[in-house]
């Protein structure tokens, strides 16, 4: 498992110098760094676990993982973003983690719209993306971020394999703040940037929730500056903000 010293010297890659808790066992990563994000720990906070015992993922689901074998951890940020684009987060974690995988140990990890890492298909991590907002003004973001090196017995996970825990986190943060933080061409073209070249979803025939509630079918086309995935259908293009993506194939 991480250690404080590990947590320290990955910030250290970023040049940051933030809170960090190592724990062996917690409920929830994302919790715990939410409690120091609302008591005021500044941005890039981190907090890592062996295990979890209460890990959540998107839309209410748990998260389970093999005690001692999984990268687990969440980190705080305070974006100067709006409500309506915090989407963009999910997606940037999701294309920095699958870029760190391939960095640390050679493996294609592609991402699914909007929050999964697959490897040949099956689910080998997940991004978990929650805010506090007020008065239409984000107070913190906490990025939940979960990757399988050993698989759990639970359906379509895979793991990644041996990996040191350590480089991979360091390797995440790097790729995260570098986009994260640069200035321009604008933050949003530069997620897209990012995830694009990584999606599973682009190009897929998929069926999908749209904002209005509708479960449509149609062609992943692309992203839109909210994080939206743009789908083409017979009735014409169609944004999904939210809800799961079901992919039908290519064809």
């Amino acid at each position: 498992m991480l250690t404080r010293d590990d947590l320290l010297a990955a910030l250290a890659q970023i040049r940051v110098m933030a809170p960090v808790r190592a724990q062996e066992v917690t409920g929830s990563t994302s919790t715990a760094a939410q409690a120091m994000a609302a008591d005021g720990a500044p941005e890039w906070t981190l907090v890592s676990a062996g295990h979890q015992t209460a890990g959540r993922g998107r839309s209410g689901r748990s998260w389970e993982d093999v005690e001692g074998h999984a990268l687990l951890f969440s980190f705080v940020l305070r974006p100067a973003l709006a409500p309506n684009r915090l989407g963009l987060l999910s997606l940037l974690a999701g294309a920095a983690m699958a870029g760190a995988i391939r960095d640390v140990s050679g493996r294609r990890v592609t991402c699914k719209w909007p929050n999964d890492l697959l490897l040949h298909g099956a689910k080998v991590g997940g991004i978990l993306a929650e805010a506090k907002v007020r008065r239409d003004r984000v107070e913190y973001a906490v990025i939940g971020v979960g990757v399988n090196l050993d698989p759990p017995a639970v359906e379509n996970a895979a793991g990644i394999g041996d990996a040191s825990l350590r480089d991979l986190l360091a390797a995440f943060l790097r790729r995260f703040e570098e986009v994260y933080s640069a200035g321009e061409p604008s933050w949003e073209e530069r997620v897209k940037g990012a995830w694009l070249p990584l999606s599973a979803t682009i190009g897929e025939l998929v069926e999908a929730t749209t904002t209005r509630g509708d479960v449509v079918k149609g062609r992943a086309v692309g992203i839109d500056d909210f994080g939206g995935l743009r789908l083409s259908t017979d009735e014409g293009e169609a944004r999904v903000a939210f809800g799961d993506v079901t992919h039908l194939g290519t064809r």
